[in-house]
């Protein structure tokens, strides 16, 4: 067998020979071997991190609840007693709570025993007669028209028992029979509250009467044009709001949680119009 040739031997050694000849090469090879990796890692890192900022805001609790919300609710619950079946638990607590559960113009406040004893003295007549004729700064009914007399005096019955007293509340009214002309006839789509012709008043009368009519607690009173005036550069607004959340001795909605908005504002509106 021959040997090989010098060129064969030169080839062999080129090809097994180093691309690393010199001392510098040799550093950027080293230096690339950790830059390399590092700018790898920096740029997945930003592709990564460089979506849309979050807003801080929209993880506040209000926020959040408001994305995960259902589309639809079911209330479960009682519903709205006709005019004559209310209790006197519901009454007291949507007419009479206005008054007497902050004790507003010397109103015997809710479960006073100490208050109540001198009237509960008096009978159960005489208390039912004062509600349903109004004494002193409260108006006849609590403000209510609508109620009937034996749901105030379910009312005045919650009331007194609340402080001691033992009265016996009368059983509900008997639902009137339609007449002939009412007999078959659908019942009318109800108009929305906030905006109904008078609505305003309405509410004003059943609600707000109590205190704004007689100025009871520093309430203006109706048509008083001095009193509203600082009121009424506030702004409507604060006006409303002040209704919604109740502000000084007045509760929440005049004291009759089951107001809407709308009709609260409503009345707001209508007693603002009344007093400029």
């Amino acid at each position: 067998m021959s040997a090989p040739s010098s060129t064969q031997n030169a080839h062999d050694h080129q090809h097994h020979e180093s691309f690393i000849r010199t001392p510098k090469q040799l550093i950027v090879v080293i230096v690339l071997s950790f830059l390399v990796p590092i700018i790898s890692i920096v740029l997945i890192v930003s592709l990564v991190t460089s979506g849309a900022e979050v807003d801080p805001a929209a993880l506040q609790p209000e926020a959040v609840a408001a994305r995960i919300q259902p589309v639809g609710a079911v209330e479960i619950g009682t519903p709205a007693a006709p005019a004559g079946a209310r209790s006197g638990e519901q009454i007291a607590k949507t007419v009479c709570a206005a008054c007497h559960d902050a004790g507003v113009a010397g109103a015997p406040r809710t479960g006073d025993k100490a208050a109540w004893a001198p009237r509960i003295k008096q009978g159960f007549q005489q208390l039912l007669a004062s509600a349903l004729n109004g004494k002193g700064a409260m108006p006849p009914k609590g403000g209510d028209a609508s109620l009937t007399e034996s749901e105030l005096a379910r009312a005045v019955a919650f009331m007194a028992n609340q402080a001691g007293a033992s009265f016996k509340a009368p059983a509900g009214d008997k639902p009137q029979a339609p007449t002939q002309a009412q007999a078959g006839k659908p019942a009318p789509a109800a108009a929305a509250p906030a905006a109904a012709a008078g609505e305003g008043k309405k509410v004003y009368e059943t609600a707000c009467v109590a205190c704004h009519a007689t100025g009871v607690a520093n309430a203006p009173k109706l048509g008083d044009k001095a009193a509203w005036a600082p009121r009424l550069k506030q702004g409507m607004d604060t006006l409303f709001a002040s209704a919604l959340q109740g502000k000084g001795a007045m509760p929440p909605k005049g004291g009759n949680l089951s107001l809407s908005d709308a009709a609260v504002r409503a009345a707001v509106e209508y007693m603002a119009a009344q007093s400029k």
